[in-house]
């Protein structure tokens, strides 16, 4: 287990920032500092956000969610739009309600949104959100103005077709809209900000052996229940596991397949995770677990 010393003198009500990639250990650190010191848990992760799922995406267990209060754990449907201004917004309410919150997961743009604030962006029209789910990745980053598209992760589908989405929709770049970015809901001096650096080979490991566990615990009935209403267009039935789970009970693979497609889909999310929290996250406090 983690020490908690890290964080010193923590004021009553200082918010507590722990981000990480899948699998380096958050939900731990979090139960920790929410025992020692108080506070609220509130979901930085964008698969976690969706009622439909929680052993797929390795949302707290209701055994670790009694030990202390959680927050946007689960809570939309499937089919409801939900983005990176529906959880501000969510996390603007919990601010006001005085509780310390301690926000962990794994969505880099939750926190750079909290921390550095995000731009007013309208709404994406549905036929372009509908034009946008017909095309493929490469036909989405060739349609990217080139400003934007030096600084996407360019191997995120999803980051890519919003960034699409918006030059259609507004004809201006993403990163033009946001470069007129408003102040934050959380200034960087005023949370204890905290980001696992992990090494690969022990992260690799750790991924291996909790998809094992998500199938030990039902991850494949959790899937089955889901199947009859499976879309693949929606960013919820896109989380990791679920398009391989799928596929073995439509017979296109064998479990074993599944399992392994899913490790691997993990393991190069979690390296884009790495790459960027090290980038974007350089002045955050780093802890490397053993």
């Amino acid at each position: 287990m983690l020490s908690t010393e890290m964080l010193g003198d923590l004021p009553a009500d200082m918010p507590v920032l722990i981000a990480g990639p899948t699998a380096s250990g958050k939900t731990a650190l979090a139960l920790q500092i929410a025992r020692d010191h108080g506070g609220v848990i509130v979901n930085a992760d964008a698969s976690q956000v969706y009622a439909c799922w929680r052993v797929i995406t390795a949302r707290p267990s209701p055994e670790e969610e009694a030990q202390a209060p959680h927050l946007l754990f689960g809570h939309v449907a499937a089919t409801q739009p939900y983005s990176t201004g529906h959880w501000l917004r969510e996390v603007a309410a919990i601010l006001k309600s005085g509780a310390r919150p301690i926000i962990t997961g794994g969505t880099g743009l939750y926190f750079r949104a909290l921390t550095e604030g995000l731009a007013e962006i309208p709404a994406t029209p549905p036929a372009i959100r509908d034009a946008a789910d017909a095309l493929d990745l490469d036909t989405l980053l060739a349609g990217l103005d080139a400003r934007t598209a030096r600084g996407l992760d360019t191997g995120n589908r999803a980051r890519v077709q919003r960034a699409w989405e918006v030059l259609q929709a507004t004809g201006r770049g993403l990163s033009d809209w946001q470069a007129e970015t408003g102040a934050p809901l959380l200034a960087p001096d005023r949370v204890r900000r905290i980001v696992f650096d992990v090494g690969r080979d022990w992260l690799n490991a750790r991924i291996a052996r909790r998809f094992d566990l998500m199938l030990d615990q039902g991850a494949l009935d959790e899937v089955r229940r889901v199947a009859p209403d499976y879309d693949p267009a929606l960013p919820a039935h896109r989380a990791i596991g679920v398009p391989e789970l799928m596929a073995h009970l439509a017979g296109r693979m064998t479990l074993d397949q599944a399992r392994e497609r899913a490790v691997i889909s993990t393991r190069q999310f979690a390296k884009r995770q790495r790459t960027w929290m090290r980038s974007k996250m350089a002045d955050w406090h780093r802890i490397t677990p053993h």
